[in-house]
């Protein structure tokens, strides 16, 4: 999948959060949304 340009909408997704609860990007249609996230491979596992 290619990258998306600046200022384009992001695709839909799901995605755990820090407690491994699901996150739907849908659920916040209309907010302001920053996504943050750190590669795995920083991770422990």
């Amino acid at each position: 999948m290619a990258l998306p340009e600046v200022g384009t909408p992001a695709p839909p997704f799901t995605l755990p959060n820090q407690n491994g609860d699901k996150v739907c990007l849908s659920d916040y249609v209309g907010k302001k949304v920053l996504i943050w996230f750190f590669p795995r491979a920083f991770g422990g596992g």
